[in-house]
């Protein structure tokens, strides 16, 4: 269950992703197959090579992208979530969620 995002927000990573962008969007998410993590960031991009090669600098497996047909993601959770978000400077959302 996703929430804690904007209509707004949502739609801005929709266009950017579906622009060829990496876009970074984050909100709050319940899950019982990871206790303790609580909020999660998809890393979207429909250029799938692009997206490959961003998740490489991470060691992020291409297998990891979900498929999905308008907007691949990678799903990022707990300490690497932090970490990927701070070195790409998406600082916002790193404070906007307390990670």
């Amino acid at each position: 269950m996703a929430f804690g995002v904007k209509r707004s927000e949502l739609n801005k990573w929709k266009q950017d992703v579906q622009n060829g962008n990496i876009a970074f969007l984050t909100h709050y998410w319940l899950d019982d197959r990871f206790p303790g993590c609580d909020t999660v960031t998809k890393v979207g991009c429909n250029d799938l090579t692009k997206l490959k090669n961003w998740g490489q600098k991470y060691h992020l497996a291409p297998e990891w992208i979900h498929r999905d047909e308008l907007y691949p993601h990678f799903d990022l959770f707990g300490e690497r979530q932090k970490e990927i978000l701070t070195q790409e400077g998406v600082c916002d959302q790193i404070k906007r969620f307390g990670l």
